[in-house]
């Protein structure tokens, strides 16, 4: 399982955002925060109630939630037969979700439990034994035996997936597993002659015609939450089984808001090709250098904050000229980072070593963050977001116009307050492998 345009002076903008979001992170403070609800709870039907009073999106449950029914969902992690959510197959995340709407907006809060804040996303750690930096697996790791190696360093999520004008026929009885091609064999056109083959390890979202497109809304609870925002996406056809089938169900179909088909690949089986995203979101904090200028390539963090503690992530302000973020120019055989001014040596550092048990432990309080942050912008800045971790879970508020600007086919269109299927699913501190909840209904109480 977005958003607003940025204005001609972006690092005044971006920073003024940083200065709000910390703010919000000192003032809020309310723990296992609870209100009185009597309105009736359902398990299938959303009832989205018309509110005078629009309830304030940072995580804390006014009072105006309290006329909203609950909807109560048990998201499942699901058995593809395939292996993809090995580890994670048959766990549960009890939800209740809300709903308010007024002339404008549409508001969602979430709720559910959790015994644990996962934001350190696939951490950089140093490995002694070897010499090398490393980040920790955003999954389960195995072994070939199937036994645990690591817990997982992925980031707690949730998306939303809607059906663009019906435009998708299968949503009407599957929901969110419409796009979902991880759950059966394909035709493998790779090889001649083509053979039937299972699922290998991957697999994607897509729909099954150019015309069908689905509305994915997108929270992730460390990178866009930074920024009190939800990541706006969209799924469409990615050229149909042709081209999905060749490389074993897993053509990406998803795709973030504004990006458009630009036309198709020359050469069989003339995949569609699509535009380029303007820079946004969260990139990946890595780089390859040689061991000392001359040897191996490896791989390592690109920008760090010297002597930072306890960090998961980077702002791409921090890497402009006069941040605190310095870039890492060079890597020894032993494992030394240089940059402009200094060094990093984790042979006499134990902050950036794994700490604790070897498969259930973390990372040192210097280990390096994975990714820079920067603000979602455009149609992908459509959902504004914000959310708590009580210390037991997490209360998340989200709203986006009922209409949006969109004219591209990539939002779904509540202005009718006609009933709308929807999907919802909740990663648990990992990246692919999700508990999901489909044949669900938001309905509009008029």
């Amino acid at each position: 399982m977005s958003i607003m345009k940025l204005t001609q002076n972006k690092k005044f903008w971006v920073t003024a955002t940083i200065i709000l979001f910390l703010g919000y992170i000192v003032s809020c403070t309310k723990k296992d925060q609870i209100i009185t609800n009597n309105a009736p709870v359902s398990t299938t039907t959303l009832v989205s109630v018309k509110t005078a009073t629009p309830p304030t999106i940072d995580g804390v449950i006014d009072a105006a939630w309290n006329n909203a029914p609950k909807l109560n969902i048990l998201p499942t992690v699901p058995n593809p037969g395939n292996g993809l959510f090995t580890g994670y197959n048959g766990q549960v995340y009890p939800a209740t979700l809300r709903s308010m709407y007024d002339d404008k907006y549409i508001y969602f809060l979430a709720q559910w439990s959790d015994a644990e804040k996962s934001v350190y996303v696939a951490t950089w750690y140093f490995d002694p034994a070897l010499k090398v930096w490393a980040q920790e697996p955003t999954g389960k790791a195995f072994d070939s035996n199937g036994n645990l190696i690591r817990d997982g360093f992925g980031e707690d999520k949730f998306a939303m997936l809607f059906n663009i004008d019906n435009s998708t026929p299968l949503f009407i009885s599957q929901s969110c597993y419409a796009s979902c091609h991880v759950f059966t064999p394909y035709t493998n056109y790779a090889v001649t002659p083509v053979v039937e083959a299972s699922n290998a390890n991957s697999g994607n979202h897509y729909t099954n015609g150019a015309s069908e497109k689905i509305d994915m809304w997108w929270g992730h609870l460390s990178r866009d939450l930074i920024f009190n925002q939800i990541d706006d996406n969209y799924q469409d056809w990615a050229g149909g089984p042709g081209v999905t089938s060749l490389v074993g169900g897993s053509g990406n179909g998803r795709h973030v808001d504004n990006v458009v088909v630009s036309g198709a690949s020359k050469t069989w089986p003339f995949a569609p090709t699509y535009t380029t995203a303007a820079a946004q979101g969260a990139v990946n904090n890595k780089q390859s250098l040689k061991l000392d200028g001359t040897g191996a390539t490896v791989s390592v963090p690109m920008w760090i904050i010297p002597n930072a503690a306890n960090y998961y992530y980077i702002l791409a302000t921090d890497t402009l000229a006069g941040g605190k973020a310095v870039k890492i120019n060079g890597v020894s055989s032993t494992g030394v980072l240089t940059y402009t001014g200094g060094t990093i040596d984790p042979n006499t550092d134990t902050g950036y070593l794994r700490t604790g048990d070897a498969v259930m432990g973390g990372d040192g309080a210097k280990a390096f963050p994975s990714y820079i942050a920067s603000p979602l912008v455009g149609g992908r800045a459509d959902i504004t977001g914000a959310a708590i971790y009580t210390g037991t879970g997490w209360v998340v508020e989200y709203k986006r116009l009922l209409k949006t600007g969109d004219l591209l086919k990539q939002d779904v269109d509540f202005t009718s307050l006609q009933d709308q299927q929807f999907g919802f699913a909740i990663w648990n501190k990992s990246n692919n492998q999700h508990g999901i909840q489909p044949y669900l209904t938001l309905t509009f109480k008029k």
